[in-house]
Parts: C-alpha cells; sequence; structure tokens
C-alpha cells in the first residue's frame, strides 16, 4: 500500500472520527479512537512511537514521539486548537526528515471543518 493509499484511509477515518464526536476534546481522545478505528480498517498503527535522532556522532534514543505512524510509512501529528500554527508543519516536516518518511499529516481535530483543519506534508514522496 502506498502513501497516498494509506493517507486516503486516514483523512476517511479522521472525517469519521471528527463527525462522531465533534470539536474540542483532548488530543489524546481523538488519538485513542482513531487508532483503533485505522486498526479496525485493517491498518497497522503505532501510537506515541520514540523515534531516535541523531546529532552530530551522537544518537538519542527518543528524539521525539510520533502521535501514530501507519504502515510504518505515514506520520500523524494530531492536534485539537482552533487554528494550527506554521511551526506545527514545521514539526512535521521535520519528523518526517528525521524518521525518514516521506509523508506527514498534520490533523486538527479542533477545526470546526475537518476539511479545513487536514494539511499534507512531503518529505520527498512523489505525487500521484
Amino acid at each position: 500500500m502506498t502513501e497516498n493509499e494509506i493517507a486516503k484511509i486516514v483523512v476517511d477515518a479522521a472525517f469519521h472520527v471528527h463527525t462522531k464526536l465533534g470539536p474540542g476534546l483532548l488530543e489524546s481522545v481523538y488519538e485513542v479512537v482513531l487508532a483503533a478505528q485505522l486498526r479496525k480498517l485493517g491498518l497497522q498503527v503505532a501510537r506515541q512511537v520514540p523515534v531516535p535522532i541523531q546529532f552530530e556522532e551522537l544518537t538519542f534514543d527518543e528524539g521525539f514521539r510520533a502521535d501514530i505512524i501507519v504502515e510504518d510509512k505515514v506520520i500523524l501529528e494530531l492536534k485539537s486548537v482552533e487554528q494550527t500554527a506554521p511551526v506545527h508543519r514545521k514539526q512535521v516536516l521535520t519528523y518526517l526528515r528525521l524518521s525518514d518518511k516521506r509523508l506527514g499529516l498534520l490533523i486538527n481535530f479542533g477545526a470546526a471543518l475537518l476539511k479545513d483543519g487536514v494539511t499534507r506534508l512531503v518529505n520527498g514522496l512523489a505525487e500521484a
């Protein structure tokens, strides 16, 4: 399954979760529910994944924690805020670069309409 195919399933599942729960809950609630929904759809899902980073000659076992990684290919960074900031997009791009992944989705469950809360970010991924 390609990154783009995974992303379509994730966005559909996130829309379903947002429609059922609505905005305004904690990020952790959306994380656990979205992860369960994705597993129900047959995807491999890992939550709060520690990702090691290298800095010069040092390796740090836990450089950051990815909210969700789907099929070991797509990073999901979840927010529940009124509006995301440019730093959130930069955060996902850095996560992609450091983890050597090609696609990340910044999903803001705080948006009134989820379609306004999904940002697709790429790191060398060819467009479909």
